[in-house]
């Protein structure tokens, strides 16, 4: 994992995505003032719609991409293709996306949350998942990968994947865990009432077929540390259904080939 810093801009880089043009976003590098200080990437969130338009427009400038695609996130399991892109577009209701048109960024909106990103260097195909605990108990990644797989006839032997900054085992407090996670998940549980949905995410990545030595798990939990947004940070700050802004995760295949 490599750090990569631009004045304020700060993302992450996964070595296992070289010749991609992708990174994970912390907060900071924007324009929205606070509660979203500073790179906000959500329309959803009450921030300026004009903040948030400048703040995935300098997304787009550090990446070198032409356009980028996301969705209003619903905690479901719907993945949708994005081809023929020709403007930024923000989706209705899913919460995973693939393509295989280039110069193309797939951009997952989180605070807490996980996004999964995936490439296909074989098909040159990728992919991004937003996973919380919701999309766990779904297996949005099953999802993601069985769409590749009938869309693109991805083999998952051939996927690099990487699991972002998101709630790490320390914080991840479930009280109504019995009723929410189902029995297959409670092996993960790392003391009372706390999970590890980096292992969970680890798992379905490998039932899927995912080889082990091709997923990353990036390890900084985002209530922890923070240069990234969390709601749950922000609901125990704010004592009350927490406001704040949502980081990016962004992967795209490069508009020209090597």
């Amino acid at each position: 994992m490599k750090t990569e810093q631009q004045n304020s801009l700060t993302c992450l880089h996964s070595f296992l995505f070289n010749g991609l043009s992708h990174g994970m976003f912390s907060r900071f590098g924007g324009v929205s003032g606070p509660p979203f200080a500073s790179l906000n990437l959500s329309y959803g969130v009450g921030d300026s719609p004009e903040h948030v338009a400048a703040n995935r427009q300098i997304v787009k400038q550090h990446l070198g991409i032409k356009h980028l695609v996301s969705a209003v996130q619903v905690h479901g399991d719907r993945v949708l293709t994005a081809e023929d892109v020709g403007q930024d577009i923000e989706y209705e209701g899913a919460d995973a996306l693939v393509t295989s048109q280039r110069g193309v960024g797939l951009l997952i909106q989180q605070a807490d949350c996980q996004a999964v990103l995936f490439h296909d260097p074989v098909r040159e195909v990728i992919g991004a998942a937003h996973s919380g605990w919701k999309g766990s108990v779904l297996n949005m990644i099953a999802a993601t990968v069985c769409l590749m797989q009938k869309r693109y006839g991805c083999d998952p032997a051939d996927l690099r994947t990487v699991i972002s900054p998101s709630l790490g085992p320390c914080c991840a407090e479930f009280v109504n865990w019995r009723q929410e996670l189902p029995a297959s998940m409670h092996r993960h549980q790392v003391r009372e009432n706390h999970f590890d949905f980096w292992a969970v995410s680890r798992e379905q990545l490998m039932e899927a077929g995912v080889p082990a030595a091709q997923i990353e798990t990036v390890g900084i939990c985002t209530i922890c540390n923070q240069d990234f947004f969390s709601y749950r940070r922000a609901v125990r700050e704010q004592g009350r259904p927490g406001r704040t802004g949502r980081c990016g995760s962004v992967i795209a295949l490069p508009s020209k080939q090597p």
